[in-house]
């Protein structure tokens, strides 16, 4: 049954999803002066729940009842694949925009829809982007509107949880918004970032609680990291 699986992802899914690909990526182009607009984000997170529809992946979400869809948080997530991605597009309940690699703007289609939706583009290891980044960030993130970064900086290349990066943290302390964990399993035996096609595996989004952070003092920030580190593994199934 694999290769049959394997045929029909190269041969059907595959091709369907690149025309929704599309699709979204035009229409998000074409009414981008509505980009914080819930129909708009309706279009992307059904892009988004294709991917699992069409591989016929069961996916669960659970701990929608700790957010707000009208407050502003930071959203941060373990990465285990790319399928981490259309999970938490196409369940996260919130207006949000990624904090993504620069790279990812050179992408047909993809790049010009993320730029267009208004996600924020970051260029690693440049520290003057960086900074530019941050002021972005904090001229979208209000009023509900949301962001979402893997503070891993990178896939897992071995489904295990990797080390934080301050950034995460720091964005939340600087806007003074509450950070939240995502812990997101079964995304790794989907799709890991050594194979080109996925596996039939169900996948689970679990939603932490909110975590005030705005009178952390700066010297508690490598604790509070580790902390946020450990709430993400906490909701991870075992």
């Amino acid at each position: 049954m694999k290769i049959f699986y394997i045929l029909y992802q190269y041969l059907i899914a595959l091709p369907l999803f690149a025309l929704l690909t599309m699709f979204t990526a035009i229409t998000t182009i074409l009414f981008q002066h509505w980009r914080n607009s819930w129909w708009l984000h309706g279009i992307q997170a059904f892009w988004s729940r294709a991917f699992f529809y069409l591989l016929f992946i069961p996916t669960r979400v659970t701990g929608l009842e700790n957010i707000d869809s009208h407050t502003s948080y930071v959203f941060v997530a373990n990465h285990q694949s790319m399928a981490d991605v259309f999970l938490i597009y196409g369940w996260l309940p919130v207006i949000f925009k990624w904090l993504m690699k620069a790279e990812l703007r050179k992408v047909p289609f993809i790049g010009s829809g993320c730029k267009a939706a208004g996600h924020i583009f970051v260029k690693r290891g440049n520290t003057a982007a960086a900074v530019q980044s941050l002021k972005e960030a904090e001229r979208v993130l209000h009023d509900g509107v949301c962001t979402v970064i893997f503070p891993e900086g990178t896939r897992s290349v071995d489904g295990q949880v990797g080390r934080f990066k301050r950034g995460a943290l720091q964005i939340a302390l600087d806007l003074k918004l509450p950070i939240v964990p995502i812990s997101l399993s079964g995304c790794y035996e989907v799709m890991n970032r050594r194979e080109f096609y996925a596996h039939h595996h169900p996948v689970h989004m679990h939603i932490g609680k909110p975590i005030d952070i705005s009178t952390l003092a700066e010297e508690d920030v490598p604790t509070a990291i580790e902390q946020l580190r450990e709430a993400v593994i906490a909701g991870i199934d075992k």
